[in-house]
């Protein structure tokens, strides 16, 4: 061992007592006071710890010299410092660093420890990024300067989730199909839009007070698709209407339990409907297979959609969400009895019947009638026609009392609560405008996150950042030091002299531990 390694090696041992010290003479702090100051004295420690990694590393890594891939030797030069930004903080260090111009240059203990081009470590850049798929930057920024008492910018953090979201599109590409012992029977898909305030481009000269109607900002749609299975759920119209109308369960009721979705993938992207909408079907492909019996699309009544959906799922299903074709009934039923008779509920309930039923013609027959009705007035008349021109638009997809007898789902739940809580609920926070690139990224990182992939994610990215960087996958032993986190507490008891030992039979000069 170095005399420098020895020497924080002894630094860390009085840090320890230090620390061991404060505890046993703590009996008249509260609880609070006791675990401030033990947490602000551990970051310290583990700065010191991983000061002490990296000097052992660098020992071992000696001053051979180092040969480029085209056989050329480059020969060791200085040790040259790279700082390593760690939740302890910022850790200096140095290592050997190999040059001759016109050849090469680099250090192999950056690749040996897999490292990045920038100073964050892993950890530093997942704890940001998992905090900021839900809160705003500056809020992460906060975090780590209230609780770690460190500076990360908030531009640091975009930095972060742009570079570390660059290979979620090819994670998924490679991402296996869930097994088929773990799918359903029905592969379903849904799809549907939410709009993302955007950064407006600013006027030469801008004014200094709006018009009425004028925003500073505007939306741009993000597509959000879905695609799980799920079983057959039969139930009849009134089981149906029952249920969406809170009514008492009819006296014999399914038997059939109601079913989840299952391996759901969610995805989101401002890149339009087309692009969404092939990504999907890729996904698709790799899914469907013999134990998927059935296939069907749900989306609400934008026709562009439903074109882009026969375009790009010719073998699927699709079917017109019935609680966003219900909407149209409210509407209708407000106009012609306000929102307070109490004609309109059981009105509405009856032609939801009619609907769930497939008498969708004799719906649209009544509305039509309606709204011909000599005191109907230009208003009324206006809601009646629009609602039975959107059922007569959309009767192709309305074939509730079909739907309903094969077990299929019927309405959209999952893509709109993929649309509230996906996209509304973080990129529609106060004040929030965006750039395309930013809300595509965040987009990116939040699908990894809704999808629970977020370990396997960062492991695939380490992975392939560690092949752009060092031109080979990274295949190393486990470390001591997480063979020793690894075992079971009763195990956890290894002093800091034995990890510096462990480190040290890996080297091919044996050293003596400092007394």
């Amino acid at each position: 061992m170095s005399d420098n390694s020895q020497g924080i090696v002894q630094n860390i041992r009085q840090e320890f007592e230090s620390i061991l010290a404060y505890v046993c003479a703590s009996e008249t702090k509260t609880a609070d006071e006791v675990e401030r100051n033990l947490f602000a004295q551990l970051l310290g420690l583990g700065a010191q710890l991983m000061i002490l990694f990296f000097r052992l590393r660098a020992d071992q890594s000696g001053q051979d010299r180092l040969r480029t891939e085209a056989g050329e030797e480059v020969p060791y030069h200085s040790e040259k410092q790279r700082t390593y930004f760690s939740i302890f903080g910022k850790v200096p260090f140095r290592r050997p660093y190999f040059y001759r111009q016109g050849v090469g240059k680099g250090s192999p203990l950056d690749e040996e420890l897999s490292l990045g081009d920038d100073c964050y470590s892993d950890l530093v850049r997942e704890l940001s990024e998992i905090l900021g798929v839900d809160v705003t930057y500056d809020k992460v920024r906060h975090f780590w300067s209230r609780l770690l008492g460190q500076k990360l910018s908030t531009q640091a953090i975009k930095t972060l989730i742009a570079e570390d979201a660059a290979d979620v599109a090819a994670y998924y590409e490679q991402k296996p199909a869930p097994d088929a012992s773990d799918e359903a029977s029905i592969l379903v898909v849904q799809a549907d839009g939410k709009g993302i305030p955007m950064v407006r481009e600013e006027a030469a000269f801008p004014k200094s007070r709006l018009g009425k109607g004028e925003k500073r900002s505007k939306k741009k749609e993000a597509i959000v698709t879905s695609a799980y299975t799920i079983d057959i759920n039969l139930r009849t119209p009134e089981e149906v209407v029952a249920s969406f109308f809170q009514q008492e369960p009819s006296p014999a009721p399914s038997s059939q339990a109601r079913n989840r979705p299952q391996n759901k993938e969610t995805w989101a992207t401002l890149d339009g409907k087309d692009a969404a909408l092939i990504r999907l079907a890729d996904h698709l492909a790799k899914r469907d297979s013999a134990h998927i019996k059935q296939r069907v699309a749900l989306t609400d009544g934008c026709e562009a959609l439903h074109k882009r959906v026969e375009l790009h799922l010719p073998d699927f299903t699709l079917i017109l969400d019935f609680v966003h074709a219900n909407e149209y009934l409210w509407k209708a039923a407000n106009a012609l009895y306000g929102e307070t008779s109490a004609k309109r509920d059981p009105w509405v309930e009856e032609q939801t019947l009619h609907i769930l039923s497939g008498r969708c013609d004799q719906v649209i027959a009544e509305l039509r009638t309606l709204a011909q009705q000599p005191r109907c007035s230009q208003a009324k008349r206006k809601t009646l026609l629009s609602t039975a021109n959107y059922f007569q638009r959309n009767l192709p997809y309305m074939a509730y009392q079909s739907y309903l007898a094969n077990g299929w789902p019927i309405a959209s739940g999952v893509i709109e609560g993929a649309c509230r809580h996906f996209v509304k609920d973080r990129f529609e926070l106060s004040g929030m405008r965006w750039t395309q690139d930013g809300a595509e990224n965040l987009l990116h990182l939040r699908a990894v996150a809704e999808n629970d992939d977020w370990d396997d994610y960062h492991r695939f990215r380490k992975e392939q950042r560690h092949i752009r960087l060092y031109g080979l996958p990274y295949s190393a032993p486990i470390p001591p030091e997480q063979q020793a986190l690894d075992q079971s507490d009763s195990d956890r008891t290894i002093r800091l002299d034995e990890l510096v030992k462990q480190r040290q039979r890996q080297t091919s000069e044996p050293h003596q531990l400092a007394a």
